[in-house]
């Protein structure tokens, strides 16, 4: 039913916008184009001038999770499926928590309707919110196992770990894995502390089958993902000199560009503490920036237009934190937070402890450069941890934190024996939530700035849009701040009155003035109106739209030109687009750039030393782009040109610069005659015989099948001859056969293909067929079948336990 309701739309056949999954459907033109054709093919050439289709998107047949993914979403529409298995899911480990159904349910509302959970859904991050979604069950199957259900929690840990996994989003995994060894930790200590060591560890012992059959039932997407990450720019970098990147991982500055500003986390209780998310019009008439503008403006709709218009200048947007942009805070519910509170004081339950600690943890980890003392010890040290970017993002394990604390202190009221204490206990969290948000009602100055860093910046851009109004624009600012003020003075009186609230219910119910059932169902209700009323600031009914099945750009003049090209196989080059973040051109045209998170390390370097100052045409050239797109300073009108100097699919070459480093390389490639000579690493020489290869003017080599997986050349000769082709170098799964025998190749240019081809006429053959997707199918099959018997066996021995009645 609050599915229905919420997301009304998505059940009228409408869809929500999604952003980012419409630039991730530029990625995967070409898949489809295959798919569509009833081929499966796991490289594509539409994007960064070729890489494998792992991390875009794969089949993984093999896994019972695709299979289960595939029966949800084709079961209900977009996003239900995803907030579904939040809210079951949250269910599930509430019930296991002993919950009562309402507690359960509200927990269950407060975990999936935390903002950053709707906003997720929104952006279309699709994969980061659906490995959140299985937070809560892998919990759930974690605490059923240590507490001695050990066939029945280990299997449902496997079968929601899978899933986890299947969902594809480490960094998610990696957050809650680190929540996983605080509390396996303190369960270890009071093991110890309790002599029970002995069935702590047979948990353990069925904890860690659990994990590995879940990763066997990933094995394909965790070997391929794992082979393939060490070349992508999240792996170590090949260059020493002009590397822009660290050796290996992310630049920490990159890495940290998104961390939770430390005054920031107010936003947990009060949602606009920092003005709500960048770029969203807030601002109504009765602003005190659209009153500066009503002087100015024709009619008072369009100075609140101007007033919402000043998130276009830095620093000037209602929001003011550290962060580039945010599209809204993380709210975790103000009656949340105030029972999160009380449940600090009032739990007794040793997963208090737990809790806690994981909080503490991921507020400092997400803080990164806005206080890096503990971030930087991980980034530093930790496996894997400096790969992953938006610092801000490991609170989404906090927000599952907050409401098992919070639904833990309500339990704790329920069955407390002595209701004084338990009083003293809510009057001091009351003291501690309210006293903080009447300091944000009637001082907020003592703790808030309003003032965002780059204000002064914004100021000067704002003067001279305004021809130089330097006082107009420092008005404008101090309006700005005023409302800022105001939007956090609003929200704190809000969130105030949902503590009062939660107070007085919890007040009710010592004083016998209400029961249980009456009490649960009231919070229920009381934390659904209170995360309901925000989420709806960011995922309204105006975000969805009509259904279409793909999206597709409109296509310039020049997409229509260039596609009449027969070529089955060539690249564009558009000097309009952002090579990183080119997601029109994928649509029509295979691109030298693309939109992709996981492209290789050899094409960012590359793009980093021949494409940042000035475009390098000699790579352009052997990287055989054939359609040049440029736009008129003036006119700003997109035209093309074609580049007759392009190499091709193949050519020969009558000499070889062999470099001792990658350095040497990508210097040797800023300027050369691709058509003529290579640039070859010395570890490849003894695959190259000079003295046998002599330019034959008369040789030919040709592509004659274009399949992304499966390239196709004729050669002829008549002596042997070094070929290179336009393609990207990926070992990690390309086999060359010449005439059917496989044949060695090599790396030229930096980041292509070569091979010496013998004299004569011959078929050269490239395949892609890596071992980590085809054996790992194999073992995700064999790892599945043991799921569903490990699942099967655990029903069969659930059901054995339960009591037969007699017969009459």
């Amino acid at each position: 039913m609050i599915c229905f309701f919420y997301f009304t739309p998505a059940f009228q056949g409408k869809t929500l916008g999604q952003a980012d999954v419409i630039g991730a459907q530029s990625t995967v033109t070409e898949i489809n184009a295959y798919k569509e054709k009833g081929t499966t093919i796991l490289w594509t050439n539409q994007i960064f001038g070729g890489m494998p289709a792992f991390q875009l998107w794969a089949p993984y047949k093999a896994s019972i999770t695709t299979h289960v993914i595939s029966t949800l979403k084709a079961t209900f529409p977009n996003p239900i499926d995803t907030v579904l298995i939040f809210l079951i899911g949250t269910y599930f480990l509430f019930i296991v928590l002993k919950m009562n159904p309402w507690l359960a349910a509200a927990g269950a509302v407060a975990f999936t309707f935390s903002s950053y959970n709707i906003i997720l859904l929104v952006a279309g991050h699709a994969n980061q919110a659906a490995a959140i979604a299985y937070f809560a069950p892998i919990l759930a199957g974690i605490i059923l196992t240590l507490r001695g259900k050990y066939i029945l929690g280990g299997s449902l840990t496997a079968l929601f770990l899978a899933m986890e996994i299947r969902a594809n989003h480490i960094q998610m995994t990696y957050y809650l894995m680190l929540a996983i060894l605080i509390l396996v930790g303190i369960e270890l200590y009071h093991a110890i502390k309790a002599k029970t060591t002995s069935s702590f560890f047979k948990s353990v012992v069925y904890l860690a089958g659990a994990l590995i059959l879940a990763v066997a039932v990933n094995a394909s997407i965790l070997w391929s993902t794992y082979e393939y990450g060490k070349e992508t720019y999240r792996g170590p970098s090949n260059l020493t000199r002009q590397a822009s990147e660290p050796k290996n991982g992310l630049g920490r500055e990159y890495a940290y560009q998104w961390s939770q500003g430390v005054a920031e986390c107010l936003t947990f209780l009060v949602p606009n503490a920092f003005g709500g998310g960048s770029g969203t019009e807030v601002l109504d008439e009765n602003s005190a920036t659209a009153k500066v503008f009503a002087g100015i403006a024709q009619t008072p709709e369009q100075a609140v237009q101007y007033a919402n218009s000043m998130n276009g200048f830095p620093g000037m947007g209602t929001y003011w934190g550290n962060k580039p942009g945010t599209s809204g805070p993380f709210y975790f519910g103000a009656a949340i937070c105030f029972l999160f509170i009380f449940g600090l004081l009032v739990v007794r339950n040793r997963i208090k402890w737990w809790l806690l600690a994981t909080v503490v943890l991921t507020m400092l980890l997400s803080f990164g450069g806005n206080w890096p003392y503990v971030s930087d010890i991980f980034f530093n040290y930790f496996p894997l941890y400096n790969k992953f970017r938006t610092v801000e993002s490991i609170l989404a394990v906090a927000s599952i934190c907050f409401p098992i604390l919070a639904l833990l202190a309500i339990k704790e009221v329920l069955e407390a024996r002595e209701s004084k204490e338990v009083f003293k206990k809510l009057k001091l969290a009351g003291y501690i939530t309210g006293g903080l948000l009447l300091i944000l009602i009637a001082v907020p100055e003592l703790l808030l700035s309003f003032r965002s860093t780059e204000q002064a910046n914004g100021v000067a851009a704002l003067a001279e849009a305004l021809k130089n109004d330097t006082a107009l624009a420092n008005t404008i600012s101090n309006a700005i701040t005023k409302d800022r003020a105001a939007l956090e003075r609003a929200d704190a009186i809000r969130s105030l009155i949902f503590v009062a609230l939660a107070f007085g219910l919890l007040l009710a119910y010592i004083k016998n003035k209400i029961n249980s059932t009456a009490l649960s169902l009231s919070f229920l209700v009381l934390i659904l109106v209170d995360v309901w009323q925000i989420d709806k600031r960011y995922l309204k009914d105006e975000n969805f739209a009509d259904k279409v099945e793909t999206y597709t750009p409109q296509a310039r003049v020049v997409d229509q030109f260039i596609q009449r090209d027969k070529d089955p196989n060539f690249k564009v080059f558009d000097y309009t687009q952002n090579p990183r973040a080119d997601t029109h051109n994928p649509f029509f045209n295979k691109s030298f750039g693309g939109y992709s998170a996981a492209r290789l390390k050899r094409i960012e370097e590359l793009i980093d030393n021949q494409f940042t100052k000035s475009i390098n045409h000699d790579v352009l050239d052997m990287m055989n782009v054939k359609y040049i797109i440029n736009q008129d300073p003036k006119t700003g009108s997109v035209g093309m040109q074609a580049n007759e100097t392009a190499c091709g699919h193949a050519w020969f070459i009558n000499s070889v610069k062999y470099v001792k480093s990658a350095d040497e390389e990508m210097e040797a490639i800023s300027s050369f005659a691709p058509k003529h000579a290579a640039i070859v690493d010395e570890r490849y020489k003894n695959q190259i015989s000079e003295k046998d290869a002599y330019l034959d003017t008369n040789a030919t080599i040709k592509l004659v099948s274009y399949n992304p997986d499966h390239m196709v050349y004729q050669s002829s000769s008549t002596s042997s001859q070094i070929a290179i082709f336009s393609e990207i170098y990926y070992d990690k799964g390309w086999i060359m056969k010449v005439d059917g025998r496989e044949t060695p190749y090599f790396r030229a240019n930096y980041l292509l293909r070569a091979a010496q081809l013998p004299v004569g006429n011959h078929k050269i053959e490239f395949n892609f067929h890596p071992t980590s997707y085809y054996m790992g199918e194999n073992i995700s099959l064999a790892g599945s079948v043991l799921l569903v018997l490990a699942l099967g066996f655990a029903g069969y021995s659930e059901n054995k336990k339960k009591p037969t009645g007699k017969k009459a």
